[in-house]
């Protein structure tokens, strides 16, 4: 009755009443419907997974999609719960609509005004690559971006990535290069020049007036460099280091007098001082007379001709150079190479938090660098990596406890330890190459380290520890096995994941709901029948020793589930119907395991792992005697 009498006095009333309650009545009715929609997102929002930001313009979320097949039923389960995740709450890259037209090169000239739209604090950090370096770079931004640090810039030494990463929202300036698009290969005369661009590119920006943080494409950030060079400011130049003894346990710069590691070139930062200046100047002039100087040789003979005394009794610095550069050196535990992280996880036992993860010391070229990120979970790459054509492979390896521990760690207890699984890997290589399946990798374990040079299995002095999880570059050669074979010679393709891929964040819903466990009987024990095909509880049971027909038609009609994970593959599989393939096979996975380096007093001292180490009876672990025995087993 109270809302009938209000609309009478309204009709009674003077238009311009009208109009306001007429206002105001649909505004009420907007507010309800808004309030009401929002609440029901919410709840949307909270039922839904979260998801990690992408650079890319057609990304998709992960659908949670669940198989259909007919008998034998597998069951799906939920994800286990994961940790945290890095998700950007905010839009940081500055996405250019997909109707814009591309600007000029000289748009992206690097000038001091395109710098100063990046600089926060005084700051920008610079890294800079070719295009084939592109995911490493999008990696380096991506880590920088879900730490909330923005000021920062790539150089582009050629147009593709420049044009790449403008339709992405990087923000990109030309180097004018006109560097090929390929991997150049470490050590090749184009790494060479792209070193040189790097000295060009220091000495062009520090007149700028702005501090410089340099890094190489080949790592990433962990957590926010900026506070920790910030508590260095009479600092000229803050340099990381090959060094892998710790001469300090704390987070504080490394004690300069007992550093014997080179300077690493990788990571560095310089405040734009006139002794910084100076150095930047002579670097690139001792560059550019010489083209046989590697530029970060030069980057140590310049400083190490003046290096001395200390500046002050505790700021950590160091007089360099011209006598009045002061130069501290990042700690190589919290700065990490890639043997103070992957190898020795020195930060871990000492309990502090790195910032950065550079992929030195490592084997297996560029594919090496990816595999190593991707082992510890630190690369980025797009929604397909995740989800493979064909589904995925994974097995639990087996070690007894007397090949891990017992014993002294030496060469030949290292090479019982790796070969035991290397047997494994090859019989979990042959199923996925038969099922047409990616394998996932396993965690491997070393007794003793890889160098390029003679030791005693461990460094003294190091923290690695005995024995640990090695890299798989350590044993297996990771280019070759990511390599395209031809087919007719070397069989199909067997595609390769890193350990780590299922406990991944981003792998999709739709790989973590989908799997099978596939566990190894006895024949003739119950539940054990290779007749049988179905499946309790998501559990197939596989009698050892099957053949190729065998594993087609017990395991052909699961070839919609995502992953199949096997309880164990040892004594799984006899071996190819086809010898013909077979011989294929072998020819192919042959190439996949490198050397082991280096044993003292002997030349050459480095040791061909042998993928069919089993077979020669008599096997041990020596290097070649003679220079015709220096090949690998194939």
């Amino acid at each position: 009755m109270a809302w009938r009498n209000g609309c009478e006095e309204v009709a009674q009333s003077k238009p311009l009443f009208l109009t306001i309650y007429t206002v105001v009545i649909i505004g009420i009715v907007v507010s309800f419907f808004y309030v009401f929609s929002a609440i029901y997102s919410s709840n949307n929002l909270l039922s839904s997974p979260s998801t990690v930001s992408s650079f890319s313009h057609d990304d998709q979320l992960p659908r949670d999609q669940t198989f259909n097949i007919s008998q034998p039923e597998v069951i799906n389960v939920p994800p286990p719960s994961l940790g945290p995740q890095h998700v950007l709450t905010k839009s940081i890259l500055d996405v250019p609509p997909l109707d814009q037209k591309m600007p000029s090169l000289e748009t992206f000239r690097l000038t001091k005004e395109l710098v100063q739209k990046r600089v926060k604090d005084n700051v920008i950090i610079v890294t800079f690559g070719n295009y084939a370096f592109m995911d490493f770079i999008l990696t380096w931004v991506k880590q920088l971006t879900d730490l909330e640090v923005t000021n920062f810039l790539v150089g582009a030494m050629d147009t593709k990535l420049l044009e790449a990463l403008y339709w992405k929202g990087v923000p990109v300036f030309d180097m004018g290069s006109h560097m090929s698009t390929v991997d150049v290969g470490w050590g090749s005369p184009t790494f060479h020049k792209m070193g040189r661009e790097k000295v060009i590119l220091i000495d062009s920006i520090l007149p700028f007036g702005y501090e410089l943080l340099m890094c190489d494409t080949d790592m990433v950030w962990l957590k926010n460099p900026l506070p920790y060079l910030a508590r260095y400011p009479e600092a000229d130049v803050l340099t990381s280091s090959d060094q892998l003894i710790p001469t300090v346990v704390d987070d504080s710069l490394e004690v300069w007098n007992e550093v014997s590691g080179a300077y690493n070139i990788g990571i560095f930062h310089w405040r734009p001082t006139e002794s910084s200046k100076k150095l930047a100047k002579q670097w690139k002039e001792m560059l550019l007379a010489d083209d046989k100087i590697w530029d970060q040789n030069g980057f140590n003979d310049i400083l190490h001709k003046n290096l001395g005394p200390s500046v002050g009794d505790d700021s950590g610095l160091v007089y360099a150079f011209d006598g009045n550069l002061k130069l501290g050196i990042l700690p190589a535990s919290i700065f990490c190479s890639g043997h103070t992280y992957f190898v020795q996880a020195m930060y871990q036992q000492l309990g502090l938090k790195p910032y950065a993860v550079h992929t030195t010391f490592q084997y297996g070229g560029t594919e090496g660098k990816r595999h190593r990120l991707r082992e510890a979970m630190l690369f980025h790459d797009p929604p397909e990596y995740y989800n493979p054509p064909g589904g995925l492979l994974s097995f639990k390896p087996f070690i007894p406890k007397s090949l891990l521990l017992s014993g002294e760690h030496n060469v030949e207890s290292h090479f019982a330890l790796v070969n035991y699984q290397i047997k494994q890997i090859r019989t979990a290589l042959a199923i996925a190459s038969l099922l047409n399946r990616t394998l996932v990798m396993p965690p491997l374990w070393c007794r003793i380290d890889r160098l390029w040079y003679p030791h005693p299995g461990i460094l003294e002095g190091t923290l690695t520890r005995q024995p640990f999880i090695c890299p798989l570059d350590h044993v297996f050669e990771v280019n070759v096995m990511l390599k395209k074979l031809p087919e007719e010679e070397f069989g199909p393709e067997i595609d390769i994941r890193e350990y780590s891929i299922l406990d991944n964040p981003s792998l999709p819903l739709e790989v973590k709901n989908s799997w099978l466990d596939v566990q190894l009987c006895r024949e003739g024990t119950p539940d054990c029948d290779a007749s049988n095909n179905t499946t309790v509880g998501g559990v197939l049971k596989l009698p050892k020793h099957r053949n190729e027909e065998t594993f087609m038609k017990l395991l052909s009609p699961f070839k919609g589930v995502k992953v199949i994970k096997f309880s164990s593959v040892q004594d799984a599989f006899t071996g190819f119907t086809d010898k013909e393939r077979e011989e294929r096979f072998r020819k192919r996975v042959k190439r996949y395991v490198g050397i082991w380096c280096c044993v003292l007093d002997h030349d050459p001292g480095h040791i061909y792992y042998d993928m069919y180490w089993d077979e020669k009876p008599g096997w041990k672990a020596i290097p070649p005697q003679t220079p015709e025995d220096d090949h690998p087993p194939w």
